[in-house]
């Protein structure tokens, strides 16, 4: 699972230590929802955010792996090797999740419920905060809503392809955001 395409647009995602360690940012307006450093714990919830974002925002993209194949990526790739966040919630669910790896935000996921709510804006808030010098991204062309999230968040659109270099074989665009 090289390259994961995130589907925000609705709303839409590396532990080496390089830049800092766990912040907590509680929702605006006293809300119940926090965004804090994932954990190995975190790594079956947040594979179902994956799942169940993925499956919602992209029905026409073919899935190359198995669920359990996913949950397995989760916890010995993704919370492991790099830098994940999750958005939890008051009661513990976890309701989305964003990955950097270095400059790239390589997921961006909300759980389908949580769309339209801010929490994909503020997974980009602190994706820029935490790599102030500039983001890139790839997403699904076909995913329209994701496209339009992160324009509206001032990254531009610098490659298109057809898709060949990722395991869905779905044409793909990558994105760039520069201070």
């Amino acid at each position: 699972m090289p390259r994961v395409h995130g589907p925000v647009g609705g709303d839409h995602g590396d532990g080496r230590g390089a830049r800092g360690g766990s912040s907590v940012s509680p929702e605006p307006a006293g809300g119940a929802v926090v965004l804090r450093r994932a954990s190995a714990a975190d790594a079956s919830a947040a594979a179902e955010v994956w799942l169940r974002s993925f499956a919602a925002a992209l029905p026409t993209v073919v899935r190359p792996r198995t669920d359990d194949e996913v949950r397995a990526f989760f916890r010995h790739v993704v919370l492991e090797r790099h830098e994940a966040w999750v958005a939890e919630e008051a009661g513990g669910a976890v309701a989305g999740l964003m990955v950097l790896d270095g400059e790239e935000l390589s997921q961006l996921y909300l759980a389908p419920e949580r769309r339209g709510r801010g929490l994909g804006d503020r997974f980009v808030a602190l994706a820029k905060e935490r790599v102030p010098g500039g983001l890139c991204l790839w997403t699904f062309q076909v995913n329209g809503p994701a496209r339009r999230f992160y324009e509206r968040h001032g990254f531009s659109a610098v490659e298109w392809t057809d898709g060949a270099r990722n395991e869905e074989r779905e044409p793909d665009v990558r994105y760039v955001w520069r201070p």
